[in-house]
This record gives structure tokens, sequence and C-alpha cells, in this order.
């Protein structure tokens, strides 16, 4: 083979090579937009959607309820937790209860991302002032309640100055947000309770291997708690409802123990980096922090999500939500609460059950926000998408931008008996009436 003819085999295997590559990744690219499709409408296959945005239609109005972000856990050193492991807890750059720092600049990332998708969709011009009627940013009076709304709001108007309301004095609990019985008789109780032990008893039954690996992870056996006989192995038969007027539900037994634990564990994977350090030293999996977040997840399942206790603690919310839909002029409304106010309000609405991906909270994760979108078809119906918004477990640890390319859980959220549209949207008549039957359902519930 003469010099001309080695040069032109080169170039032929150098042009079959690309051709190979383009190939590749064309079939690649179609087989992603087969799972994908338009990063702007179609689902990822466990459930979510990559964008808030729904084409071909516009948006008119959008209601938010939001759990508070990372705060620190609700008692201090000097309690329970301080006893029940040999261990240190991790150190707050927040008193007991309070939002975080870190809570704080997730908050602001959060109303960033919101901020750019309203501007994007042309409900929110750049740099918005809004009039005092177009926008709404309500909080329970609670520190961390506050301070999540402020900084989301930071993120969502930063030139804005729009000032978070709340209703009562600081510090207290407002009973918009309070998710506490507001009718009790002998009946309801025993409604109540055997509707709780009905659909939660197995669930409770089943925590046995969470509950080892709680008493592994915190040491439980070296604890002074452990020692003084204040605390004894985590148990599966003592949980004790306790449903009394103007209170919240209440529970005695090792699952409150466990919860408390449970939640200090995950608040603290979150803040600290080192995951074997916020594991007091252990190797734990992904699974292993589900398992650990389980615990506190039934308990507010539990306490907040039986039907007949939903209707009563949501009743407040469901018509505030309920509400700020019809409520002339209003553009945008930013409520903040609490875990129990999502998962109460989601389960009077008769929530298909779900299990979010990429969160090792499974239903009400920190900083979760469930998002009421209303939407103008060309048809000109309108429509209502409801999304369970959050920043995932690695965006939580991470502290990661969320922009287009690394948008935060959206999740569509499906009612048993209410059908969507082929794009995914509910008629917003269908909405507007399932929250009115809730609320309705706590008038049936007071005549029995």
């Amino acid at each position: 083979m003469n010099k001309k003819d080695k040069i032109i085999s080169i170039i032929s295997l150098i042009i079959f090579l690309g051709l190979c590559g383009l190939f590749m990744y064309l079939s690649k690219t179609q087989n992603a937009a087969k799972i994908y499709g338009d990063p702007e409408t179609v689902s990822i296959t466990d459930g979510r959607i990559s964008a808030l945005s729904h084409e071909g239609y516009t948006l008119e109005q959008v209601v938010i309820l939001s759990r508070h972000n990372i705060r620190s856990p609700l008692s201090g050193g000097g309690s329970l937790l301080g006893t029940i492991t040999p261990h240190e807890w991790f150190e707050w750059s927040s008193e007991p209860s309070e939002l975080s720092v870190r809570g704080g600049v997730l908050e602001t990332m959060m109303g960033q991302y919101f901020r750019k998708w309203l501007e994007s969709e042309g409900l929110f011009p750049e740099n918005y002032h809004p009039e005092p009627e177009d926008v709404r940013i309500y909080a329970n009076s609670k520190q961390r309640t506050i301070a999540t709304a402020q900084f989301f709001t930071s993120g969502l108007l930063p030139t804005a100055g729009e000032e978070v309301e709340y209703a009562v004095e600081y510090d207290t609990m407002d009973p918009v947000f309070t998710p506490k019985l507001t009718y009790v008789s002998d009946s309801y109780v025993r409604a109540a309770t055997a509707q709780i032990d009905e659909l939660f008893s197995d669930d409770i039954n089943a925590l046995t291997d969470n509950y080892e690996l709680l008493t592994d992870v915190i040491d439980l056996h070296d604890s002074e708690a452990w020692k003084d006989g204040s605390v004894t192995d985590l148990a599966t038969d003592d949980t004790e409802i306790k449903l009394e007027l103007d209170a919240e539900p209440g529970m005695s037994g090792s699952l409150k123990t466990a919860c408390s634990v449970s939640d200090a564990l995950v608040l603290q994977y979150y803040e600290e980096s080192d995951e074997k350090t916020a594991a007091f030293g252990h190797d734990l999996t992904r699974d292993d922090w589900k398992k650990i977040s389980e615990v506190k997840d039934l308990y507010g399942d539990v306490l907040f999500t039986a039907p007949l206790v939903a209707v009563n603690v949501a009743n407040p919310l469901l018509k505030e939500i309920l509400s700020e839909l019809n409520e002339d002029g209003r553009v945008f409304t930013f409520l903040c609460g609490h875990d129990s106010n999502i998962g109460s309000v989601l389960a009077a609405m008769d929530v298909t059950d779900y299990v979010l991906p990429d969160s090792i909270e499974s239903k009400t994760p920190i900083g979760g926000k469930l998002v009421f979108a209303r939407w103008k078809g060309t048809d000109g119906a309108e429509y209502i998408s409801v999304d369970l918004v959050y920043q995932t477990t690695d965006q939580l640890r991470d502290l990661t931008i969320l922009n287009d390319d690394d948008p935060p859980g959206i999740y569509p959220l499906k009612f048993d008996g209410l059908n969507t549209n082929s794009d995914g949207l509910y008629a917003a008549a269908d909405i507007e009436k399932r929250l009115q039957d809730a609320i309705d359902e706590y008038d049936v519930i007071t005549k029995e």
C-alpha cells in the first residue's frame, strides 16, 4: 500500500468511527427523549416531572403551603436527647426549634428558583414590586416559620422589601396553623381511635428493625438514660393515642420517644457534611437513613392523617387555601407552617398514597412545598396543578443551587376519585370542590 492509499484508509477510518459515534449519540438522544421527552413537560420515570411549567397553558395564580426549612431539634441538650445517647449532638447554629443558617440559605435558593419560574411564565415581571393585594406572605408565628417565609421571600422578591404577615403574638401558635382538635365527643374519639388503629397498627408493629437501627446508631445501651432506667428498649406494642378538645393529637409510648431521636438524627444528617459523623461513627447506607426517617414520618401519619382527624385539625388551613385561590387580584400566596399541616391537608383532600423519590423523608420533607398553580388553557377553561416541590436529600446536604438543569424534586399528586386531563392538570372546579368537600366534612362530624 502506497502512502496515498494509507492516508485515504486513515481518513476513511476516521470518518467511519465518527459516523458510528454520531449514530450512537443520536440513538442515545432518541432513547432519552422517549424517557424524558421535552424537559419542560414530561415525566421522569420515578413519578417526578422536570419542571413546574405546562406548555400551552397560561399561569394565572400560585398558592403554596410550605413546611419550614431545616431547624434545630425541638428540644435542647438538657432534654431526653441529651441523655439518650453517650454521643454529642451536632453543634447547631440556632436555638432549639429555630431555623438554622443552612435552612435559611436553602430557603433563599428555593425562593430564587420560584422567582425565575414565575418570571419565565410572565406572572412576575423582573424585579417585581407587587401591590399589597397581589402577593401574600403569611406564616405561623414561630421563629422557624417566620424566618423560612422571610428567607423564601428574599429569594422570591429580592428588591421588594416584602414583609411577612403573622397574626398572633410571636413564638405562639396561630390557630390557622395549629393542628388541634376543635371538636371532640366520646363517639368521635372512639371512631377516630379505631380508624387510627385500623390504618396504622400494622405499620407500628413493623417498626422492630427501625427501632433496632436507632438503638444501635445512638448506642442507647451506653447512655445515661438507659443506665438510670428512664429509657428502656423501644417496643412496638405500647403506643397510646390521646385525643382531647383544643389540643393537638397526642401520643405516649416508644414511638413518641423514637420520633424525637429520629427527628434529631435526620436533621443532623442534613447539617453534618461527614456522613459517618452524622451517624455517630456508624457506617449507614441511604436506605438506613430512610429507615431512621420512617419512624418520625409514621409518627406524623398516625397523629394527623387518619381521615377523621385530618378534616378536624386541617379545617382552618383548608379554608385559608380555598379563600386564597379565590381572592380577587391575588397572584401569589405563601403560607408557611409545618409537616403536620401539609400531611393533614392532603389527607383531608383524600390524596392517593405516594412516596417521594430521592428523599429520606417520604411524605413531607423539610422545606417541602404543596403548590397549587392555576392555569388557563387555550380552550379558555381553568385548570389547577397540585405538586409537592422539595429539595432532594443530596440538594439539602450539598446546598445545591436550583435551576432548570438541577431542579428540585417536583412530584405531581393524585387524588382519589379525581382525573387529570392529558397534560396532568385537574379542572380547577374539581380541586376547589375537593377543598370545599373536606371543609364540609368537618360540619358532618360535628353533627353526628
